[in-house]
């Protein structure tokens, strides 16, 4: 794997609170995750609703805040092991940081040897309308792609990570727009807590779908 710092990548500054929003010199736009949050389908909303009511409240924030801090720690090693050319230094001794560190050593194992190049990790990209941050963006099985890593409690089935394809498309239209560039494919890099690998490939093919999708839900979103 080789870092290839192609790109000149500027941070934003993001504004967390009820919403995600970033702001670059004058402009102040949502984030990508706030802009399909607001604008899920009625049955998705309906769906983790009543997922709510039948864990309870307290339940759900508890799964949801767990999920969220594995998630976290998940990406600091991958990002470590990235920058620091194959050391994965990070170790939080917790059982958050030990969960996090086996699936980051499995998801190192079943994939990065697919990753020629890494642009840049934690890459903050806009389009004209919205802003987000992805994992990571380089050549992966030799094309130019948007790479995002995540965690999940159980493995998922492809139809229910629809949002996760739009993210990878809306990520690869703002790197496009920022730099002229061509990306029209990305990757979910996903593990279980219990060391399932699953890998997701968001195709050339499927790219302008879901571009279509994308622009969408930005018009729900802005009305």
């Amino acid at each position: 794997m080789i870092i290839n710092k192609k790109y000149k990548y500027k941070d934003f500054k993001r504004i967390d609170g009820a919403e995600r929003f970033y702001s670059f010199g004058a402009l102040k736009v949502p984030s990508v995750t706030t802009i399909l949050k607001k604008t899920q389908p009625k049955e998705k909303q309906d769906s983790l609703k009543k997922w709510r009511e039948r864990v309870g409240e307290a339940e759900a924030e508890k799964i949801r805040d767990n999920a969220a801090a594995v998630g976290t720690a998940l990406h600091k090693c991958l990002e470590k092991y990235i920058l620091e050319e194959g050391n994965l230094k990070y170790f939080d001794d917790t059982p958050v940081g030990r969960q996090a560190r086996e699936m980051a050593n499995i998801i190192i194992g079943r994939s990065f040897f697919n990753i020629d190049e890494v642009w840049g990790c934690e890459v903050h990209l806009a389009g004209e309308n919205y802003a987000g941050t992805t994992d990571a963006v380089g050549i992966f099985d030799g094309e130019p792609a948007i790479i995002d890593f995540k965690q999940t409690n159980k493995p998922k089935k492809e139809e229910w990570i629809e949002d996760y394809y739009l993210q990878l498309s809306a990520y690869a239209m703002a790197h496009n727009y920022m730099f002229s560039t061509n990306i029209s494919q990305g990757y979910i890099l996903m593990c279980s807590r219990d060391g399932y690998f699953q890998q997701f490939h968001l195709t050339p093919e499927m790219f302008s779908t879901y571009c279509d999708k994308w622009k969408k839900r930005l018009e729900i979103y802005y009305g």
